[in-house]
């Protein structure tokens, strides 16, 4: 258990969070009435059907779009614009082609004209993400899973107190996508971001997050907040990670299926 003094995560609360679209001019529902509240350094797994809003969710809290109703409260002080303390990394890396990986990582820093000041920071999160010797390479040059931890990277150069992840493993292969998320999850370790996880793997749910929150079909509510009450590292074949699988797949309406 890491010292609550070590936490760098940021405190969130949704409070009766709901938004909508308008699709053919008619409102098209997406959240309804999301509660939520998460500790410093927490790590949630997301998980529910295709077009749920998961995704959406995660802009809220990224500050990207506003909530149709409802509030998003971080650190007891409502947002409603993005900041650099809470970074958004999607499935695909979009890195810059023209830019080296040292370049893709300091856009961040170089953009809010910290760069020179911190320069180093570049060079130490790159060591932590395992692509030391890689500084000027090209992103043609990278495999699916470097091109990945150039894109954590980027994000983690700013120091975020909240890391939402969009589906950020899903391209991988079986193997690199395992091996990620035990690198992912030794970087949570070290540095105790709040994290928000938007997955379709279960497994994967349940081998990274403290809390698993299942949601309904459009328009999402919260089904169930599951505790993953298993020590890291966990053990994907263990009896109580088996019996983690069902409660979630029960929640999911699936447990029929496996």
């Amino acid at each position: 258990m890491v010292a609550a003094a070590a936490l760098r995560g940021a405190s969130i609360e949704l409070a009766k969070l709901s938004h909508q679209f308008e699709l053919h001019g008619e409102p098209l529902p997406v959240l309804d009435a999301i509660d939520l509240a998460v500790g410093p350094g927490d790590f949630v797994a997301l998980l529910g059907p295709s077009g749920c809003g998961k995704s959406t969710l995660l802009r809220l809290i990224a500050g990207l779009e506003r909530p149709h109703s409802g509030r998003v409260i971080i650190d007891k002080q409502l947002i409603g614009a993005p900041d650099p303390s809470r970074i958004l990394v999607f499935q695909d890396p979009t890195l810059f082609p023209w830019r080296t990986v040292r370049q893709n990582v300091a856009v961040g820093l170089e953009a809010r004209g910290l760069l020179r000041a911190r320069s180093g920071r570049v060079d130490a999160v790159l060591q932590q993400v395992g692509l030391s010797g890689f500084e000027d390479a090209w992103p043609h040059q990278l495999s699916g899973g470097m091109a990945q931890r150039v894109s954590l990277a980027r994000a983690l150069v700013n120091e975020p107190s909240v890391l939402l992840m969009d589906e950020p493993l899903a391209n991988l292969d079986g193997l690199t996508r395992i091996a990620m998320q035990s690198e992912l999850l030794g970087l949570w370790e070290q540095q105790r971001f709040t994290a928000f996880l938007v997955t379709h793997d279960l497994d994967e749910a349940l081998y990274l997050a403290a809390r698993v929150l299942v949601l309904s079909p459009r328009p999402a509510r919260t089904l169930a907040d599951i505790p993953v009450n298993l020590p890291y590292p966990r053990h994907r074949g263990s009896a109580r990670f088996a019996e983690l699988r069902q409660q979630v797949l029960e929640e999911l309406g699936l447990r029929a299926h496996w």
